[in-house]
Parts: C-alpha cells; structure tokens; sequence
C-alpha cells in the first residue's frame, strides 16, 4: 500500500509541474516554421531523461521547469514556494542570465557546466540533445546553415562539461556530433 500511495505522490508531482510550466509557457511558441507549442520543448527534455533512466523526482521536476525563470514571469521564489529548494536550485544551474547579452550567456554555458551539479548536467545534456534533434528536423525562421553549424559547435563544448553522467543522453549527442562533423 505504501508504493501504491508513494506512486500517486510522485505522478501528482509530475503533473503539477507538467500543469505549471504549461500555463507559464502558454502564449509561446518554438522558432521553428511550423510554430510548435513551445511546452513541447521542456515536456520533450523530461522525456529524454526518463527515456535514458532517470528517476530522479527532482530531476524530473526541473526539466519541465527548466525554461520558466528564463523565459517566463516566474521568480526563483516562485519555484521554492511550488516545488522546494532542490528543484529550484536545479533549474537556477541551468538558467541563463537574461540581463547579459547572448555571447556572454553562451560562453558561461560552456564556463558553468564544468561546475554544475550531477541533475543539472542531466537536465544540461537533455535539453541540448532535444534543441540539436529539433534543430536537425527542422531550422528556425531566419537561421542560416552557418548559424546551425555554429550552433551545433557551440553546444558540443556545452555537452563537454557535463560529459561522465548519462552514456544514452552523451550516445545520441555524439551520433548528432558525428553527422554534424563536429569538432570533440
């Protein structure tokens, strides 16, 4: 009986989160041509993680919540009041700082995920494995071919610094590296 109500716990957990980052996310979309609901990104990245073995809660938790304090009116606060100071200290690993221009954002990426913890490296190396497959599917509106080249540089030295943690998650990246030609 104690697994059964410890199950329920968790999904109920799951869902919140699941229905949280869904109102958060509600009015945007991805930069892909066909406009894809952009809850679709966070959803996919919990995905992968379940998908590679993941069952950590937290971990969970904080690839759906990922984007929120990033591209959403949501405060750091606002997570540790819904969802505890753990899964909020995951998402605050990997959340950019807005007020910094994009070269500087993406050269701490590089910089901070060396230092990141173990569920934030998981949650690193699942969002840029689903970016790099969303970006292989289809290029956003106005990208380039050199732009996703760069891109798929750049997140190759992201992925570097949170390399030893998922051999699926590090395995399909470097498929990707590998078809892309990139640099290891």
């Amino acid at each position: 009986m104690a697994d059964n109500c410890e199950s329920e716990a968790v999904l109920a957990a799951v869902i919140k989160c699941v229905n949280f980052a869904a109102v958060k996310h509600k009015d945007q979309r991805r930069k892909d041509p066909e406009q894809t609901p952009y809850i679709n990104h966070p959803v996919g990245v919990a995905y992968l993680l379940v998908e590679s073995g993941v069952k950590d809660l937290a971990v969970l938790q904080a690839a759906l919540l990922h984007d929120t304090v990033e591209d959403t009116e949501t405060s750091h606060e606002e997570l540790v009041v819904e969802f505890g100071p753990k899964v909020a200290g995951i998402v605050a690993e990997v959340t950019d700082d807005k007020n910094l221009d994009k070269e500087e954002r993406k050269r701490l990426q590089i910089i901070n995920a060396r230092s990141a913890s173990r569920e934030a490296k998981l949650v690193k190396l699942a969002d840029k494995l689903y970016n790099l497959r969303d970006l292989e599917r289809s290029v956003p509106q106005g990208w380039t071919q050199e732009r996703v080249e760069e891109y798929f540089q750049w997140a190759a030295k992201v992925v570097a610094g949170c390399r030893g943690n998922s051999e699926f998650l590090e395995g399909e990246l470097d498929k990707l590296f590998v078809k892309w030609k990139v640099n290891l």
